[in-house]
């Protein structure tokens, strides 16, 4: 199954005759399996079919996917008795050893071509939270990281999105002061502990920020530390509500804390 870019993302004939010409040379693979597939960027059809894409019933502030429906406005036990400082989160798909490998090669393999598709997936899953955003940003990526990896994966996600829905990315809103450890090994609460303090909103911005609804931009939701304490800075300057949207979240026991 294919990824679907946006359709804001036009393609002319010379740009068609051109991918057909280098798919011919170099046949289209799936992004998380590697077998064959009929387009570039998308999913074989085992994989699509084993993707679990998130919808409703879920949390109606973290997202998280509930087993049975409990009505509009129920939140999950985790934001009921923490309150994550962000509205509301959204995730396209859940993560599994499929999806981790499309994001890793995202991320860290240099396929960026995949941002278009990826960001179709979430612009159907956060429709919502876009019609509702005043303006997109990303979460920032500190810039010794910044430069080593070439991009941040969260502004080639977040500028589709902004185009798509008519309304202003704002790449540098929020700057990453300091450079924090890798998430991925620590606990819940060591994560929070290592992004307290990690973010600040750039002054030149902080005077649109008044009363603004934000939708960040981020790859994965795992425990929401870094989003959470990117929307707590956000509102401090003086944002009236913070939204999140991500390619893919982690679902399991353990949720947003």
């Amino acid at each position: 199954m294919r990824l679907d870019p946006l359709p804001s993302i036009a393609t002319t004939l010379p740009a068609q005759l051109l991918t057909v010409a280098l798919n011919f040379v170099l046949p289209p693979r799936c992004a998380s399996c590697g077998v064959q597939t009929g387009s570039t960027g998308g999913l074989c059809t085992k994989c699509w079919i084993q993707a679990r894409f998130i919808a409703a019933p879920q949390c109606s502030q973290c997202g998280y996917p509930f087993e049975l429906d409990f009505g509009e406005g129920v939140r999950c036990g985790p934001c009921l008795s923490r309150p994550p400082y962000f509205d509301r989160a959204r995730a396209a798909v859940a993560y599994d050893d499929r999806i981790g490998h499309i994001v890793i090669a995202f991320k860290h393999g240099d396929r960026a071509d995949l941002a278009p598709g990826l960001a179709a997936w979430m612009r159907r899953a956060g429709g919502e939270l876009l019609q509702d955003a005043d303006l997109v940003a990303p979460v920032p990526l500190h810039r010794r990281r910044l430069f080593s990896r070439r991009y941040n994966q969260s502004s080639l996600l977040g500028q589709p999105l902004a185009r798509a829905a008519g309304i202003p990315f704002i790449g540098d809103l929020v700057i990453r002061q300091r450079e924090t450890d890798s998430q991925g090994h620590l606990s819940p609460a060591a994560r929070r502990r290592n992004v307290e303090g990690a973010f600040h909103v750039a002054a030149h911005h902080k005077d649109m920020l008044k009363d603004k609804r934000v939708l960040l931009i981020d790859d994965v939701l795992t425990t929401g530390a870094t989003v959470n304490a990117i929307a707590r800075r956000l509102k401090r300057e003086g944002a009236r509500a913070v939204d999140v949207l991500t390619v893919t979240r982690v679902v399991r026991e353990t949720n947003v804390s």
